[in-house]
């Protein structure tokens, strides 16, 4: 049956079949060895396949859950990191959301489990706790995988690499994941992933100049908003198309919106239509930051910064806000984002190269952090032509996890020339989407992103 809700009163262990689940949770350390609750059997999403098992709940901290348990569970569990984050609560749609996205690891034979996590908001550590948290429940309450891949989804990827760095056979008690997914990954640290936010914030304001107006209250741009005040993604919005008019096609634009779409694009390096998205996240998610995580003060600076491919360039960084780090701000926040590079499992990685909102470039210094922090021998990092931030393709992720599955259980490590042969294979029962580029190496990340002043 799909429904596992059908199933009446059946035990857990009966309703699983479950058999040899493991020592329990008092052999572990940390978040997985918290008592939790049993799941409940629930309904499954449409899209998973026929005999699938889903179990929902919700957490010892408020985190919602989701587990998916296939018929023909090959005994792998995928550990799921969501991407966003969401500033609001969490609800239990959001795993569902999730599941559905990601139902083609639970048509490839794998369980599937995914947190909430507790909180809205950009806070790295929590949510990798969450997500430890929520392979104990898996452990305790349906069976003892023989494999569990961590993935991490867009910003949930910097989540997975930092709860691979937290969570580890040292500080558990067990080897809790045996490898590592990064697909469309939020790489390389808070301190280094949104200075380019910091920059359109900046770069907009001056050519706009209504975000703030003249005639509200002035606030350091760097702080998103002031702890307390209000705004919504659609108010961002609609300042947005007040200056710029994106909302309408480019005909429909004056001359002068046309020109100063332009000029931020150049300059920012991002597309017209991703403006509004960068600068909404650039506004709540800083806001976030600088109010809840930091203590009322920002992490993010552009001293030093210069800004080119303007039609004045020299006019443009004389003319900019500029604001310097806090250095507190910025060595709490690094400390709950920023990777360390110690991963000591194998850790392979995807990403469109025309990725609008994870750069190609976060790539590039993710592996220079992996390199500085003595893990470079353990990632691979592939690439595709075709894709969306969101979702690159079901043959793309298939062959991706049977890659890193079979580098885990043999040792051989897998080369993006050997990835890429492997894909078409999938794509017989999955449908077109291979698209990988062996070949591709991204370039550095201050190719792209000014570099900056950077406190010690």
């Amino acid at each position: 049956m799909r429904h596992a809700s059908r199933l009446g009163g059946l035990s857990l262990a009966a309703l699983l079949g479950v058999t040899g689940c493991g020592t329990g949770p008092a052999a572990l350390r940390g978040p997985a060895a918290s008592a939790e609750v049993a799941p409940r059997a629930t309904a499954c999403p449409a899209a998973l396949p026929t005999g699938t098992t889903c179990l929902s709940g919700r957490d010892s901290q408020g985190a919602y859950y989701l587990i998916a348990r296939p018929a023909d569970w090959n005994g792998v569990l995928v550990l799921h990191a969501h991407g966003g984050p969401l500033l609001s609560a969490p609800s239990p749609q959001r795993a569902v959301e999730d599941l559905e996205r990601w139902a083609i690891m639970v048509r490839a034979g794998y369980a599937w489990a995914g947190s909430t996590f507790r909180q809205g908001g950009v806070a790295v550590r929590a949510a990798a706790e969450d997500t430890e948290r929520l392979r104990g429940i898996f452990r305790s309450h349906v069976g003892q995988p023989r494999r569990t891949l961590l993935h991490g989804q867009s910003w949930g990827a910097g989540v997975a690499a930092k709860a691979a760095e937290m969570f580890t056979a040292q500080t558990v008690g067990e080897q809790p994941y045996d490898g590592v997914l990064l697909t469309s990954g939020v790489l390389g640290g808070g301190t280094h992933a949104y200075d380019f936010r910091l920059d359109l914030r900046v770069v907009y304001q001056y050519l706009c100049g209504n975000h703030p107006r003249l005639t509200e209250p002035q606030y350091a741009l760097n702080l998103g908003l002031p702890a307390g005040a209000h705004m919504t993604a659609a108010d961002v919005a609609g300042r947005v198309n007040e200056c710029l008019a994106l909302d309408r096609p480019a005909a429909g634009r004056s001359t002068q919106q046309r020109a100063k779409a332009r000029t931020i694009s150049q300059v920012i390096r991002i597309p017209e239509s991703s403006i509004t998205s960068h600068l909404a996240w650039g506004t709540l998610h800083f806001q976030d930051i600088s109010s809840r995580r930091t203590g009322g003060r920002s992490p993010f600076g552009n001293e030093g910064a210069v800004y080119t491919g303007s039609a004045d360039d020299a006019a443009l960084n004389a003319g900019v806000l500029r604001y310097r780090a806090d250095p507190a701000a910025y060595r709490q926040f690094a400390d709950d984002t920023d990777p360390t590079g110690r991963i000591p499992v194998p850790v392979l990685s995807t990403k469109w190269i025309s990725d609008p909102t994870a750069f190609v470039e976060l790539d590039a210094r993710f592996r220079s952090v992996m390199r500085q922090g003595g893990s470079g021998r353990r990632l691979v990092q592939t690439f595709t032509t075709r894709g969306t931030h969101s979702y690159i393709s079901d043959a793309t992720y298939a062959t991706l996890a049977s890659a890193l599955l079979r580098w885990v259980e043999t040792g051989a490590k897998p080369t993006p020339a050997g990835i890429a042969a492997a894909c078409p294979a999938f794509e017989a029962r999955l449908g077109a989407g291979c698209s990988f580029d062996p070949a591709y190496q991204p370039a550095p990340l201050q190719t792209r992103v000014p570099p900056r002043q950077r406190p010690e």
